[in-house]
């Protein structure tokens, strides 16, 4: 059970921005940094020594792992995705994820933009050709992105947000998502994904990682998009399918594709990046550089930051993905007990026995569930507070036990 005299360790891996690290340092944790990703096993070596792990989105946390680090009391991805951790595994140890969904928004938006006129202007190509001495001056197949069709797959956050910067670039806007959104400015939805790809010279696509979009785009998808159109992906490496996507450029039915998410990646800056898509023309390749920006990177550190100082301090879990979402107010003069259980029947009727037995007395209390697990935080006045929650901590049903 972990307790108030328990000094909080708290383990960042991937670069984790600076301004989060302080911000952390000063809430009086023990911060460790590294700038590299670490391979499970390694990981598993040095996990124990520490309360709290922060990743980005090189470092996989399978359930193996969890379940040999149950004692973490939380874990932060400091990015948006959420699919290199398993949260199944995290929300039955009673570990909540956080994450920073809107941070790195304007970023990548900024970035499909700045792609959209390079595709349509050919600048990667005529770039590299200046740096090799070639002196290309000419203006066929180069475009104005003015007037042009944005066909934006997934209106979330990102998606929304484009579609407000391309239509004040002059473009049309019309999206797809499986979920009814409200469309911003003059955006239009479309009933399907085709509809889409027939109708627009530049297709960006923004959705998650899901059973639903792995390789959601093939060699069918392709060739419904109109001859010459470009196709960005900032999104996952796993929605297109990219055989299907060199072949499609090969053949010049696609004008160019600009990518930033691959399938397999390299873990580290000094690993060579291997891609099918390497050397084809009109095409961009990012080394999945989307939301790396100082202005995001920053805001993702201070939002995940937030998370974990509420969490650790107040055992607030407003955000976690996985998790029963509490927001709880400060507390005074109190010790406040945070467990984790099992949702089963009779298990309250457990904690307010124990409660009674101790005579300990109450001031607040707060509860939330899920299919699993059960989230009740308890704010006790007197000293039978201790005892009180190293009893609830030996429950058959108890998941994590701690005190703040």
């Amino acid at each position: 059970m972990t307790t108030l005299k328990d000094k909080i360790k708290i383990l960042l891996l991937e670069n984790i921005h600076p301004f989060a690290i302080e911000k952390l340092k000063n809430e009086g944790f023990e911060v460790v940094s590294e700038s590299a990703s670490l391979p499970e096993e390694e990981l598993l070596k040095v996990i124990h020594q520490f309360h709290v792990l922060g990743i980005r989105s090189k470092t996989n946390l399978s359930k193996n792992f969890i379940e040999k680090a149950s004692h973490l009391l939380s874990i932060g991805a400091f990015c948006i995705g959420t699919n290199q951790i398993d949260l199944v595994a995290a929300n039955k140890k009673g570990i909540p994820v956080f994450n920073a969904p809107y941070s790195n928004t304007r970023s990548v938006a900024e970035m499909v933009i700045a792609e959209m006129i390079s595709l349509s202007r050919n600048l990667g190509d005529k770039n590299m050709q200046a740096h090799q001495g070639k002196w290309n001056k000419s203006a066929t197949g180069c475009y104005e992105v003015r007037g042009k069709t944005l066909g934006i797959v997934g209106y979330g956050h990102i998606g929304s947000q484009l579609s407000v910067l391309a239509e004040a670039l002059g473009l049309n806007v019309i999206y797809y998502d499986v979920v009814k959104k409200l469309p911003l400015g003059n955006a239009k939805p479309v009933r399907t994904i085709q509809e889409l790809f027939k109708q627009a010279d530049f297709v960006s696509l923004h959705v998650p990682e899901t059973p639903q979009t792995k390789n959601m785009i093939g060699a069918e998808e392709l060739a419904n998009m109109k001859k010459g159109s470009f196709l960005i992906n900032a999104s996952r490496g796993t929605v297109i399918e990219i055989d299907a996507l060199v072949e499609a450029l090969k053949s010049r039915h696609l004008g160019g594709a600009a990518v930033d998410v691959f399938p397999v990646e390299p873990q580290s800056n000094s690993e060579s990046f291997q891609s099918p898509l390497r050397g084809l023309s009109n095409v961009i390749l990012t080394p999945h550089i989307g939301g790396s920006t100082e202005e995001a990177q920053e805001a993702i550190g201070r939002e995940v930051a937030d998370s974990f100082i509420k969490f650790i301090k107040n055992g607030s879990t407003r955000g976690a993905v996985n998790f029963p979402n509490v927001d709880l107010p400060a507390h005074n003069k109190t010790l406040r007990i945070l467990n984790v259980h099992k949702n089963v029947p009779g298990v309250l009727k457990d904690i307010n026995e124990i409660v009674a037995s101790t005579g300990a007395n109450i001031s607040a209390q707060y509860l939330a569930t899920d299919s699993e697990i059960g989230y009740i935080v308890m704010d006790l006045e007197n000293a039978e507070a201790v005892e009180t929650a190293e009893r609830i901590s030996k429950l058959k049903t108890n998941i994590k036990t701690r005190t703040v």
